[in-house]
């Protein structure tokens, strides 16, 4: 596997971990933090670039944190933990859904 790729997976982690303790702290809650993340894909989705230039699976590329972050922000297992990368990408695999340009 790619040294970059270890290296975004330990970020993604991280950042779901710091949105886990915002809303733990009550600075955000799991809403506001969902709401930015859909305005991140949805804007993410809206550049032309993405959606003339790019096939469907390069615009999930681009959109595969920001899916992982919600899952992981509305996620819990039982034990209260987050989920693991492996678990979250796989969710995302799972729940993704087509582009309009592919229906």
């Amino acid at each position: 596997m790619n040294t970059a790729n270890l290296q975004l997976e330990g970020l993604y982690l991280a950042i779901a971990s710091i949105n886990d303790v915002l809303v733990k702290k009550g600075i955000l809650s799991v809403e506001e933090i969902d709401t930015a993340l859909r305005r991140a894909e949805a804007n993410a989705t809206a550049d032309d670039h993405i959606i003339e230039d790019m096939s469907p699976a390069n615009r999930d590329a681009v959109c595969f944190p920001i899916r992982l972050l919600q899952l992981a922000n509305g996620g819990r297992l039982s034990s209260g933990d987050l989920p693991s990368f492996s678990d979250l990408a796989r969710m995302v695999a799972q729940t993704k859904e087509p582009y309009n340009d592919q229906m």
